[in-house]
């Protein structure tokens, strides 16, 4: 199937709706039986009331699971999408007390309270971290009931707007997606007007573009000063159980090794022939006779590659092209990039691709369905337990697409492999660089005191770019409104470091597997994954042997970045 089946969600409208009904009486009746009362509760009436909040929450989240996926799926239909974001709103708000109550018992009734219930012991332990950034439960309801007027109304207004666009090239109207996709073409000319069509289409809206950012900056300024947070980024550090000091050293250790980037460039300047490497030339195919992936060929590369590391792995790919839970093709106006939405335990995740025949869309697909498979196995512990943070949610993704490289490239004649090495490479780069380029895009964009100008947004913007590439790639005055395109500035403001961290968390692990030093690895990584949000990225990791808070721990995937750089630049074609 390429399109998405959601009847294991809900048949159709009606059932949605009878549903969404049910759930509201539900959560209302939880907030009349146990709102006030957590103080008085034994051991094991916290234990059900505790495992009804997360029935109810998982509940809630299918309902907008739905909602979410039809939106995505045709853009047109926000008022759905709005229907049912509201009314899940005012189920969740009969829900808010429970957790902020928690927090007001003493200490000692936390703790005997996490003991009786060791599913929940994490989960309840995190939440007694974010005690000092919770404000009352009459302030906390406004902030839910207003949320849709808000930074979630602005997020709303960016998809629909980016996936109204229309970007001309040669005569035709492309979609976003189908104009990035130009950026890899074999011809030189193809990527320069596709470069400049998407500058000019992202310019005629930057106005918009500019006041939506704005109003993402001042929701997360106003919100961190309600809840005491000192800097834009310290609540995206709670949520993914980091600390700021691990961020910053993964960004001074990714920004000392920019020298890696460098050499890249100029050797793929010198393979291509050109006295200059300019921005629309990053992606330039190596290949003249560019293979085309359909996806039926990336669908059986994907499937051989995860079925040779772990027979679980393939079957849930297996499952998940056979039952609907993907939907590949771009149309009109579905949501442009892709994703791989967790759906529900009692259905499964579901993955949005805009597949347009490229070597990219193989790696893409490889990412998606890592995290779908992640997500199906976190299913085990529970929905309170199953949302990963950001550090490890990136995880599972970048190894399968690292498993999809691996088996790829060895079949390879050497011309073909050196193209796919660049390819690999330039997808590290856009997955570790990039993403520090953004985090210390958005560290300044969120350090300007009031709204900023589209002008010093740009400004900003070309001179974080300018460090990853130096003098290897030249920069275009144009490429200077490439910012406004970015949905995770929008959508979850500070997430691209995880991506980063994710990258060379991933390469250290592959590294790990590759070597046959670990026997039972497959079993410790399934193990991880199954974990979901059970566990710290620290114990995580430390299955492994590794120490995150170790600064020496970064460069063991970088030191497998320049395995793979020394290798293209080696390789005799």
């Amino acid at each position: 199937m390429n399109t998405w089946d959601l009847t294991p969600l809900f048949k159709n409208t009606k059932e949605l709706e009878h549903f969404t009904e049910q759930i509201k009486k539900s959560c209302e009746n939880f907030k009349i039986k146990f709102e006030n009362k957590l103080n008085n509760l034994n051991q094991n009436d916290f234990a059900k009331s505790i495992e009804t909040y997360e029935s109810l929450n998982a509940d809630i989240s299918k309902i907008m699971t739905y909602a979410f996926l039809v939106f995505a799926k045709d853009t047109k239909k926000g008022s759905f999408y709005a229907k049912f974001d509201e009314e899940c709103t005012r189920a969740q708000q009969n829900l808010l007390f429970f957790e902020l109550e928690f927090n007001t018992l003493d200490e000692k009734t936390q703790d005997k309270f996490i003991k009786a219930t060791p599913k929940f012991a994490y989960y309840l332990s995190n939440l007694k971290e974010q005690k000092p950034h919770q404000l009352s439960l009459k302030e906390e309801e406004i902030l839910l009931r207003t949320s849709n007027t808000g930074a979630e109304a602005f997020a709303r207004l960016f998809d629909e707007s980016m996936s109204a666009m229309k970007f001309k090239f040669k005569g035709k109207m492309l979609s976003e997606e189908e104009v990035l996709s130009k950026l890899h073409s074999t011809n030189r000319n193809e990527r320069k007007e596709a470069a400049k069509s998407l500058s000019n289409e992202l310019n005629k809206h930057k106005h918009l573009l500019t006041y939506i950012y704005n109003m993402i900056k001042t929701d997360l300024a106003t919100s961190c000063e309600l809840r005491n947070f000192k800097t834009p980024e310290a609540p995206r550090h709670l949520s993914n159980q980091i600390t700021q000091k691990s961020v910053d050293t993964l960004i001074k250790a990714s920004e000392n090794s920019f020298d890696i980037v460098h050499k890249f460039y100029e050797k793929k300047r010198k393979i291509l022939g050109l006295k200059k490497l300019y921005d629309y030339d990053r992606y330039a195919p190596l290949e003249q006779n560019k293979t085309k992936y359909e996806f039926k060929k990336c669908k059986e590369i994907v499937l051989k590659a995860f079925s040779e590391f772990s027979p679980k792995f393939g079957k849930i790919a297996k499952e998940a092209f056979e039952n609907g839970w993907l939907d590949v093709y771009p149309s009109d106006s579905k949501r442009g990039g892709a994703f791989s939405h967790s759906g529900s335990a009692d259905a499964h995740p579901y993955v949005l691709l805009n597949h347009t025949d490229g070597r990219r869309d193989l790696f893409t697909l490889a990412h998606e369905l890592g995290h779908a498979i992640h997500q199906k196995l976190s299913y085990s512990v529970g929905f309170l337990n199953s949302d990963t943070p950001l550090t490890t949610a990136e995880t599972a993704s970048v190894f399968c697409e690292m498993l999809v490289f691996d088996y790829v490239k060895n079949e390879l004649k050497p011309k073909e492999k050196q193209a796919m090495l660049a390819g690999k490479l330039e997808d590290i780069f856009a997955t570790l660089y990039r993403q520090i380029n953004f985090t210390t895009f958005e560290r300044r964009v969120h350090s300007h005191k009031g709204e900023i100008s589209s002008n010093e947004l740009d400004k900003i913007w070309l001179e974080e770019s300018v460090k990853m590439f130096g003098k290897s790639v030249i920069l275009n005055e144009y490429y200077k409104i490439w910012w406004s395109y970015i949905p995770h500035f929008i959508h979850t403001p500070f997430y691209c470091y995880a991506y980063s961290y994710a990258q060379l968390l991933v390469l250290a692990l592959f590294g790990l597997y590759k070597s046959k030093k670990c026997e039972n690895f497959v079993e410790i990584y399934t193990k991880f994954l199954s974990s979901g949000g059970s566990k710290s990225p620290k114990e995580l990791v430390g299955l492994f042997g590794f120490d995150i808070d170790d600064e020496k721990f970064w460069n063991i995937g970088l030191n497998e970045i320049k395995k793979i750089v020394k290798e293209f630049e080696e390789l005799k074609c």
